[in-house]
């Protein structure tokens, strides 16, 4: 196993904000340790260790944040979150048997659509991946891909018809990754979808993902099983994989073109020095 000296002070969701009303009680797991995560009569929300210990809390982005050890700077900020107009949309979450590096370069992957997500969010004979931008931003210490395009049977719920849809990934965190998409029914604007994963251990984690969206008309429900969907039919690739663990060493899977984004996450992992949930040998 590797060291989880540097991933542990990183940010986790522990629980759905919306979900953990005042005096109820939630148990979770964060990279093997057990965590008590519960709220008070007025509101605040707190989070305990199994030796009883206050850990650090947060919340933010619909769900409430806490680590092991001691983060070293304030969540990331996400600004469409507060958006007027946005319908906000909690979806998860949901347990994957695979490295959360993995989930999260997953989220990234771009080709696979019309692959995996058959007539949803691609489809034959549009396979082709345009060339992109990526860059990891120094200013903010986050990996960018953007200028990214692709044709989508059904880019969202709400889409009728299909559309060539404009992409930009953010990675502001190891384990949160962020896109932003062509909204349909507001061309000007951008639907917002994040993956916020919860390591349990290494090859074990939880994965929540979040909306914000111009979307007034389609029910609740049906905002949620659509992500969901997506979001099973990748699980069954991710529960596959191997290695399980991510490979940080270039040597060990062969990129292509269309992978620009996931070799810049795996050098910003590296450059970080984020080896939890890693394959690291030849490192």
């Amino acid at each position: 196993m590797t060291s989880p000296d540097i991933a542990q002070d990183d940010w986790y969701p522990v629980a759905i904000a919306a979900m953990l009303t005042a005096g109820a009680e939630q148990r979770v797991t964060l990279m093997s340790h057990t965590l008590r995560v519960t709220r008070d009569a007025a509101g605040k929300a707190t989070v305990t260790d199994d030796h009883g210990t206050a850990r650090p809390v947060c919340e933010a982005h619909g769900h409430v944040w806490s680590s092991i050890g001691t983060p070293p700077h304030p969540i990331f900020s996400l600004p469409e979150g507060v958006q007027d107009g946005r319908r906000l949309v909690d979806c998860g979450p949901v347990r994957v048997k695979a490295s959360p590096l993995r989930v999260v370069e997953n989220f990234l992957d771009i080709a696979h659509f019309p692959f995996v997500h058959t007539d949803i969010l691609g489809a034959e004979p549009h396979t082709v991946v345009a060339p992109y931008d990526v860059e990891i931003r120094d200013t903010v210490d986050e990996v960018w891909a953007t200028k990214v395009s692709f044709y989508q049977p059904q880019a969202a719920k709400s889409a009728s018809d299909g559309i060539v849809t404009e992409y930009e990934y953010r990675v502001p965190a190891p384990c949160a990754t962020i896109l932003y998409k062509t909204c349909p029914p507001r061309p000007a604007e951008m639907d917002v979808i994040a993956l916020f994963v919860r390591p349990l251990n290494e090859e074990l984690c939880d994965a929540y993902a979040w909306m914000a969206l111009f979307d007034d008309d389609t029910a609740l429900e049906d905002l949620i099983q659509f992500q969901q969907t997506i979001f099973l039919q990748d699980r069954s690739i991710l529960e596959n994989q191997v290695p399980r663990k991510l490979p940080l060493d270039p040597r060990m899977e062969s990129p292509t073109r269309a992978d620009k984004t996931s070799i810049a996450y795996r050098r910003w992992l590296k450059r970080r020095g984020y080896h939890y949930g890693a394959e690291t040998r030849g490192v």
